[in-house]
């Protein structure tokens, strides 16, 4: 069973998000303020406006990242952080309030992926000035878009003294529970090729199509593995998510491309993944397309250890690729810790359980509270 009601109207635009308010409330207003990758720039300033009064923060801005850390010269510094775009919308703005079947729920785009995270820890970085960690808070731009445009990274090539970390948390939708590193993802193209030829003399040529039915037979036979790394146990995936090929509808093809995802547990290098899809299809043309790099579980450092203490629960493997892996690759342990089902990312009817938005308030307020250690 369902219900329905509309959230209160808030000032449209908002210029000054209310950090006064609560987990809940924030993510509502910064949920309506549309930040559609490309369009982040109201947001970012907002952020920045909201946060200028806080004595205890140095804020930085990189095009429409904004970084907010404390200098309280702690014995170990945390990164934490979000980033402010969505997809694109379709119909699902201003926010509203659900009840389904008991649960409160807050509806709308960027709820779930990630605002709700976002709100979470700019309410946090706001109010807390002392904590027992140095924090530096980053909330970036372009992160639902290509890579070169990330903005994550862009900050990583211009300022990577502000990733020097023990520690870092990615607010990525987790249902308030701690996942571990994440998969590396690979995508190559594997062709084949033949002699064009007419169709109604199909014997005169080679049809490359046909010669792909082997790579198809090697996909739907492939067994993923199941690989434990540092105690979590990340499930592989290879799988075609694509094929091309064909001329026209009385021509023999003489090319064909089978567009090859794998998703490759962090026990294994982008390398050594490239190598393994090169055995599987020996004797075929394989390019690589796209690469990334996994992130081992980050759960090892003392810090990870009391984290997980603080939040409760069993920390589980990300299959999913996100944005922790640029912390590993500069040394720094990362997990990913956020509200909403990740299952409702990018959704149409994208919604946030509410309990979820304030328990993970409470496990990073109750963590990053702890005495100075």
């Amino acid at each position: 069973m369902t219900s329905s009601t509309p959230a209160p109207s808030a000032p449209s635009p908002l210029t000054v998000l209310d950090l006064t308010a609560t987990s809940i409330e924030l993510t509502r207003q910064i949920c309506d303020m549309e930040s559609v990758s490309g369009d982040e720039t109201a947001l970012a300033d907002a952020i920045v406006a909201a946060l200028q009064g806080f004595d205890h923060l140095e804020i930085i801005r990189d095009g429409d990242t904004v970084v907010a850390r404390t200098n309280l010269n702690r014995a170990q510094r945390v990164v934490i952080a979000g980033h402010i775009d969505t997809v694109p919308l379709n119909d699902n703005l201003p926010t509203r309030y659900e009840t389904i079947d008991g649960t409160e729920y807050l509806w709308g785009r960027g709820t779930v992926d990630m605002k709700a995270g976002v709100a979470v820890q700019l309410k946090l970085a706001a109010e807390l000035s002392d904590p027992g960690v140095d924090v530096t808070w980053m909330w970036y731009d372009h992160e639902e878009v290509s890579d070169d445009l990330n903005g994550l990274g862009r900050l990583a090539r211009n300022r990577p003294d502000l990733f020097a970390g023990d520690f870092a948390i990615l607010g990525e939708p987790t249902k308030s529970q701690i996942e571990g590193g994440c998969n590396g993802n690979l995508r190559v193209e594997i062709r084949t090729f033949g002699l064009r030829s007419h169709s109604a003399r199909s014997w005169v040529g080679e049809n490359a199509i046909h010669k792909a039915a082997p790579i198809l037979n090697i996909l739907a036979a492939y067994q993923a593995r199941e690989v434990e790394v540092e105690g979590l146990v990340y499930r592989e995936g290879l799988n075609a998510v694509g094929m091309t090929g064909g001329v026209a509808g009385n021509i023999i093809p003489d090319e064909c491309m089978v567009h090859v995802n794998y998703r490759f547990a962090p026990s294994r290098s982008g390398d050594e993944a490239v190598a393994h899809l090169r055995e599987l299809f020996a004797g075929y043309d394989l390019t690589v397309v796209d690469r990334a790099e996994g992130a081992r579980p980050g759960l090892d450092p003392p810090l990870a250890r009391e984290f997980l203490a603080a939040v409760g629960g069993v920390a589980t493997p990300k299959y999913g690729w996100t944005d922790v892996a640029r912390f590993s690759a500069l040394g720094v342990p990362a997990v990913n810790y956020g509200p909403g089902d990740p299952l409702k990312a990018h959704a149409d009817d994208e919604r946030v359980a509410v309990a979820e938005i304030t328990a993970c308030e409470n496990g990073l307020r109750a963590w990053l509270n702890a005495s100075v250690r």
